[in-house]
């Protein structure tokens, strides 16, 4: 399907994900990491510690390079390997507790403006709201899990 030829929603949740990634790209040079460990730094915020292999899993790169994503946030100071209470011989990396409080500075403004938006529609156009972001959720997780 063209551009041309895409229906509103659509044009507009293509101009949200362009905008998101911008936001991505400015959140990651006010904490100064990369698109790598910055999207390892999510996950260790969303999910709390993690194991080397299961972030490396997450991002979808090998344990030697999650090393080295790892060694960068550590040497930054954005994240800390702690010994694994389960694994006498593992590690656990956690985000550090300022590069989290310097991540939700930038996002939680952001977040909660857009959280306010629902609070201009009534409830019945709320509810259409939901379920059409519902099935596109759907439809997109439908295309990555191909």
């Amino acid at each position: 399907m063209q551009a041309d030829r895409m229906r509103a929603p659509t044009v507009l949740l293509r101009e949200i994900l362009e905008i998101s990634e911008e936001f991505e790209r400015r959140l990651g040079r006010h904490l100064a990491v990369n698109p790598t460990d910055l999207s390892a730094m999510e996950h260790l915020i969303a999910s709390g510690p993690l194991s080397p292999g299961e972030l490396a899993r997450r991002l979808g790169i090998s344990p030697a390079a999650v090393t080295t994503v790892i060694d960068r946030l550590t040497a930054a100071g954005h994240a800390a390997r702690t010994p694994n209470p389960d694994d006498r011989r593992g590690v656990l990396v956690a985000a550090a507790p300022d590069s989290v409080a310097a991540a939700m500075a930038q996002l939680m403004p952001m977040i909660g403006d857009i959280d306010r938006v629902i609070d201009e529609f009534d409830e019945q156009e709320s509810a259409a709201i939901e379920r059409y972001l519902r099935r596109v959720v759907e439809r997109y997780r439908a295309h990555v899990d191909d």
